[in-house]
């Protein structure tokens, strides 16, 4: 899932990166992969584009209290496809209690929760564009994303 909170031209590294600003005393965690084209060879220069709430749930640029770009990263991967970034875990939220998406929800009898979950768009010239997510394994809304986001291999530990 895209959502609305994405915000294009985060800082560019190559490889690895560490996410946060470190104002936020969250758990550090550690994110990495390896990007492979469609017959299964590792993908250099891929560019993996990452970005996920803080610890209260929220996103940078929406939230004026974060920095800029704080949780929000673009990484070229190395010539074996890989990339790392450093960050903290993220919480998860819910939409705007008092806007339509709940109002919406609440007609459906359905709340508005997510879980956490960390986006990625994934892209590299001559190769379709990927968007897609990972939720966080033991969160209480894994199984009852508003969403319906949650996939079985798109669970982190």
């Amino acid at each position: 899932i895209e959502g609305p909170l994405y915000v294009a031209g985060a800082p560019l590294a190559q490889g690895e990166a560490r996410m946060d600003d470190g104002t936020d005393p969250g758990v550090v965690m550690f994110l990495q992969g390896q990007v492979f084209d469609a017959d299964g060879k590792p993908l250099a220069g891929a560019t993996v584009d990452l970005w996920h709430a803080n610890t209260q749930g929220t996103y940078s640029y929406f939230d004026s209290t974060q920095s800029e770009f704080n949780l929000r990263r673009r990484i070229i991967t190395d010539a074996e496809g890989r990339y790392r970034a450093r960050s903290i875990v993220p919480s998860g939220y819910g939409c705007d209690p008092q806007g339509p998406t709940q109002e919406c929800l609440d007609l459906l009898g359905r709340h508005g929760q997510r879980p956490a979950h960390v986006h990625f768009f994934i892209s590299a010239p001559g190769h379709r564009h990927l968007t897609t997510q990972i939720n966080f394994a033991g969160d209480k809304y894994l199984w009852d994303d508003f969403a319906y986001a949650t996939r079985d291999g798109l669970i982190g530990e």
